[in-house]
Formats: structure tokens, sequence, C-alpha cells
């Protein structure tokens, strides 16, 4: 029998907790820059990245980490994400999106994320990858 206390508790559970935390974000933001640098599949997205991918690797991290629910790193260093207006300068149509797409679900995959929290990171990624695109196609 569920108890308020219980349904209070759930609800304070964040994605970022349920992702695991820093470190399991990390691993996870990690392994999706990874895939981008050695699977071929990913070349139209990894050719929209500097040559070294570390910044792109902390700026996601950082953004995903005060998206989750965690500590609001990307905001306390540049302020307002403002995604949109940050990737209009890249040429991104349905194919950056589903690449993009496709490769954070096998990095969820490699980093075990359960089924249910895929599920919903993948309808959230799929909306915000879906508002970037900026070209037709």
């Amino acid at each position: 029998m569920s108890t308020d206390t219980d349904n209070n508790e759930e609800a304070q559970v964040n994605l970022y907790e349920l992702i695991g935390g820093a470190d399991k974000l990390r691993a996870l933001v990690d392994c999706f820059y990874d895939l981008m640098e050695l699977e071929a599949e990913f070349a139209g997205i990894r050719a929209l990245h500097p040559l070294s991918m570390d910044g792109s690797r902390d700026k996601l991290y950082w953004f995903l980490s005060g998206w989750m629910g965690g500590p609001n790193l990307y905001i306390e260093q540049f302020g307002h994400p403002r995604l949109r207006a940050r990737h209009l300068p890249y040429a991104i149509a349905s194919s950056e999106r589903d690449q993009w797409l496709r490769c954070m679900a096998w990095a969820m995959e490699d980093q075990g994320v359960t089924e249910d929290l895929k599920l919903h990171l993948m309808q959230s990624f799929y909306q915000t990858a879906d508002w970037m695109r900026n070209h037709p196609g």
C-alpha cells in the first residue's frame, strides 16, 4: 500500500538521479561522443563538430546535468542555453537529427540505461532534435 510519504518521495526523483548522477551522465556523454567519432554512420553529425570535441563533450554534459534536474552547470557558465539559436550556424536536417538520436540511443544502450528511462529520454530528445532542424530534408 502506498502512503503519502512514498508518493512524495517518488515525485522528488528526477532524471538526473534516475540516470545515476554525475558519473553515469558523464559516462553516457563520453560514450555518445566516442560513438560519433568511431562509427561511420554518424559522420554527418561528426562533421558539424570541431576537430577536438572536448568542449562539445563538456557542454552537452553541463546542459544535460541541469536539464535532467541536477546541477545547472551550463546555465551557471553561459546563461540560458538558447539551443536553437546556438545551433543555427550548422545545417541540421532530418538526417542529422536522426544520426544524433541513433547515436544517443546506442550510447544509452551501451551504458545500461533502463528501457523505461531510455524511452522517456528518447521522446524528449526527439522533440528537441526535431526542433533543431533548420534545413529542408
